[in-house]
C-alpha cells in the first residue's frame, strides 16, 4: 500500500487538569524534515512527539504543534513570603503597644495583606503528563496516518491505470515492430523494380537489406525490459515499505528503455506511441513526487 506525504491529523481533549492538543500536518518533501512545537516549559515533549511521529511518517515536511493548557486554578500552588508576612506581624505588634491597643494580630488579620501570598504553576510530572500528551496524540496521529493511506491509495488506483495502458502502447509497439520491416521490405522491392526496369532483382540482397534495417529497428529487448520494470513498479506497489524513492528511480529506467525505442522509431505510428508513453511517463513522475 502506498502512502502519501500529505496529511493532517488534530485531536483535543481534557486529561486530569490539563487540556492538551496536539496537531500533525504534513507536505511533500525528498527527507524527513520534523518541526516540532512544545510549550517552552514542556521541552522534554519534543524528542517523544518527533518519536511518535516517525513511526508512521518517513519522509516528508512534518509539522508538529502540541499545546497544553491548566483548567481553571488546580494546577496552581500558593507560597508564602514568610520574611514579608513577619514585617507585617512585627509592624502590627509595634503599634498595639505604641499606641496601647489591643494586640489581636491574627491568621485573617494577615491574610488580609494579599501581597505575601504568591501563586506559582504546580511543578508538573513529566511522565505523568506525557501520558495525557500520549493519548491526545494516539488520536491525532492516527488520523493524520488514515489521511496519508487514503490519499496514497487514491494516487495507487491512478498508477496502476497508467502501468496498465502503458503496457498496452508498449504491446501496440511490440507488435508494430516486424510490420516496419515489412513495409520496408516492400518500399525496398518496389524502388528497385522501378530502377532496373524490369531486370532480374537479386533477393538475396534485398534479405540482407531487410536484415540489417531490422536489426537497427528492433525494439523487442527494450519492451522486454520495460515489462520488467513495470512488474517491479507493481510489486512495490504492493509491498509495505516507503516507495516514493525506489519508483523515482524505477521511472528514470522506464524513461531510459522509451527514448531508446524513440530513437529506432522509424515511422509515425511509433513515433506517435513513443510519445504518448513519454507523456504518461511525466504523469507518473508528477504523481510519485507525493509518495512516502
Amino acid at each position: 500500500m502506498l502512502r502519501s506525504m500529505t496529511g493532517y491529523g488534530r485531536h483535543e481533549a481534557i486529561v486530569g487538569t490539563k487540556k492538551i492538543l496536539v496537531e500533525v500536518k504534513s507536505v511533500n518533501h525528498r527527507f524527513a524534515d520534523y518541526n516540532i512545537k512544545v510549550p517552552r516549559q514542556y521541552g522534554f515533549l519534543e524528542e517523544r512527539m518527533r518519536l511518535a511521529v516517525s513511526k508512521v511518517a518517513q519522509r516528508g515536511k512534518i509539522d508538529v504543534y502540541v499545546g497544553v493548557e491548566a483548567c481553571g486554578e488546580a494546577d496552581k500552588v500558593v507560597t508564602i513570603n514568610e520574611q514579608l508576612a513577619q514585617n507585617y506581624i512585627d509592624a502590627l505588634r509595634l503599634i498595639s503597644e505604641k499606641f496601647g491597643l489591643k494586640d489581636d494580630v491574627t491568621t485573617s488579620v494577615i491574610a488580609s495583606f494579599s501581597d505575601i501570598f504568591r501563586s506559582e504553576p504546580k511543578r508538573d510530572d513529566e511522565e505523568e503528563l506525557w501520558g495525557g500528551v500520549a493519548q491526545v496524540a494516539d488520536v491525532a496521529i492516527a488520523a493524520f496516518s488514515a489521511m496519508r493511506e487514503r490519499e496514497g491509495g487514491r494516487i495507487e488506483a491512478d498508477l496502476r491505470s497508467r502501468i496498465k495502458y502503458m503496457r498496452e502502447v508498449a504491446e501496440k509497439i511490440d507488435q508494430r515492430s516486424p510490420e516496419i520491416v515489412e513495409e520496408y521490405r516492400k518500399r525496398l522491392y518496389s524502388k528497385l523494380t522501378e530502377l532496373l526496369e524490369g531486370k532480374d532483382i537479386d533477393d538475396s540482397r534485398i534479405l540482407t537489406e531487410c536484415a540489417i534495417f531490422a536489426d537497427k529497428v528492433a525494439v523487442n529487448e527494450e519492451i522486454v525490459r520495460l515489462a520488467s520494470h513495470y512488474d517491479e513498479f507493481e510489486s512495490i506497489m504492493d509491498g509495505t515499505d516507503p516507495a516514493g524513492r525506489r519508483m523515482d528511480f524505477l521511472i528514470q529506467e522506464i524513461n531510459r528503455e522509451v527514448n531508446t525505442i524513440g530513437s529506432k522509431a522509424s515511422d509515425l505510428e511509433t513515433a506517435k506511441l513513443v510519445v504518448t508513453l513519454k507523456g504518461e511517463i511525466e504523469k507518473l513522475r508528477e504523481q510519485i513526487q507525493n509518495i512516502e
